[in-house]
């Protein structure tokens, strides 16, 4: 297929998604089954154009003048392919599976116009309600972190150190243009893809049959990190879905020690068993009935709350959330979090650590979770977060945000991760 057919066939996407209402994944998987002579490379270029037209939705638009699946594919292509729309013009030219060619009145609209110029909130790239949100969270810099949210993510691993070691999964995945990542010590990174590339299977290697790494972004890396999960410590990771912090922490405490992990939705705890077999995590408890917790109760030295949110922090990987979340559904998470956090205070021994993450970037989900609940419970206090960045990865100060309520934000601007909020509260003796 040549540029024509794809963009075509991009719109098409698109066209479902807002007229169903449905995830970007679905309406691409129905796509390629239903048009099963496109080929690899055409349903990953296709694929590109669909997350790159939600992800600048409001610039791609604005750029055009509407926000229609056709403006924003075309939108798409201009931001994010350094395409112009002369070139773009002459691409489709004489392609009979093309759309239609830029109208004189659209390419006169484009010419009229730079992203430079627009109003802050489609520079953005976020929905009109979701300003004052960002404003609240990053300040001066909302527009810049809410641009960045908007780019295409790099693919990144953690290496698991009870199978192998950075050096090794660098050497085996040589080819990939993997590099050692800049924050978490047993990360590694594959840059984003350009135009209509795409990134190599990584799950598909040898090397991750054996166990030697898992995929998984740099923040959530990081704030694993941050939990100081050690040999021989008592750890209930108490939202634990498909494991992936579980398996980190697990491998930072070289199996040594005991990591129960517990999720109240016992279908997201499905992947977790072939992931441990394969990792060769070796203390790891499943606990999926509620009354298996009660032992654990006032014992454990971490409780890990990886709390479901909004998952505002992922929206590069995840864009059309972006367009589909509203404030009841954060409303909803935050009730959610509150009694998730109430919850989990019980199992936290004296002395111990109560360990709040969430991926999103927003402060009523974050630092107003975290004020509350230290307003309802008076035998916990926030550790020293500074202290504890900068001992987890010193020469990296300016790498997080540290809050004023003694907490740890991460973020694509600033971090280069996503977005990851991380609170340690300390339970009195």
């Amino acid at each position: 297929m040549r540029l024509g057919g794809r963009l075509a066939a991009a719109i098409e996407v698109l066209e479902d998604i807002g007229r169903r209402h449905r995830p970007v994944a679905d309406a691409l998987k129905d796509w390629g089954l239903s048009h099963r002579f496109a080929g690899g490379g055409d349903r990953a270029a296709i694929g590109n154009i669909v997350y790159d037209a939600l992800r600048h939705k409001r610039s791609a638009g604005w750029l055009l003048g509407e926000d229609t699946p056709r403006a924003i594919g075309f939108g798409a292509l201009l931001i994010e392919w350094g395409q112009t729309a002369q070139s773009l013009n002459d691409a489709l030219d004489g392609d009979k599976f093309a759309p239609p060619l830029l109208s004189e009145t659209e390419l006169q609209t484009i010419a009229e116009r730079q992203i430079g110029d627009a109003p802050p909130v489609v520079r953005a790239d976020i929905p009109d309600w979701c300003e004052p949100l960002f404003e609240r969270a990053f300040g001066a810099d909302w527009v810049a972190e809410g641009a960045a949210l908007a780019t295409r993510p790099p693919l990144d691993i953690r290496v698991n150190t009870l199978q192998s070691d950075r050096a090794k999964v660098l050497a085996e995945l040589a080819d990939t243009g993997a590099k050692p990542a800049a924050i978490a010590p047993q990360g590694i990174r594959i840059p984003p893809i350009d135009g209509d590339g795409r990134h190599p299977n990584v799950q598909a290697e040898p090397a991750f049959q054996k166990g030697w790494y898992e995929v998984q972004d740099e923040g959530s890396q990081i704030v694993a990190t941050l939990a100081g999960a050690q040999a021989g410590m008592q750890v209930l990771d108490f939202c634990a879905g498909a494991g992936g912090k579980t398996l980190a922490l697990s491998a930072a405490m070289g199996n040594k020690g005991q990591v129960f992990a517990h999720d109240s939705e016992k279908a997201r705890l499905a992947p977790i068993f072939d992931r441990i077999r394969r990792s060769e995590n070796r203390n790891v408890q499943v606990v999926t009935k509620p009354a298996e917790l009660a032992p654990l109760t006032n014992h454990m030295d971490i409780v890990l709350v990886d709390a479901p949110c909004t998952g505002s922090g992922t929206w590069r990987r995840r864009p059309d959330a972006k367009w589909r979340l509203t404030q009841r559904q954060l409303d909803a998470r935050k009730g959610e979090q509150s009694a998730i956090l109430d919850a989990a205070k019980a199992y936290v021994k004296p002395g111990g650590l109560l360990v709040y993450i969430t991926c999103s970037v927003f402060d009523e989900e974050n630092g107003e979770q975290i004020a509350a609940f230290l307003d309802r419970h008076k035998g916990f206090a926030p550790v020293d977060h500074r202290a504890l960045w900068d001992s987890s990865f010193p020469g990296h100060t300016a790498a997080a945000r540290i809050g004023k309520t003694s907490d740890i934000s991460l973020s694509p601007a600033l971090s280069s991760t996503d977005g990851f909020y991380f609170c340690a509260l300390r339970r009195a003796n």
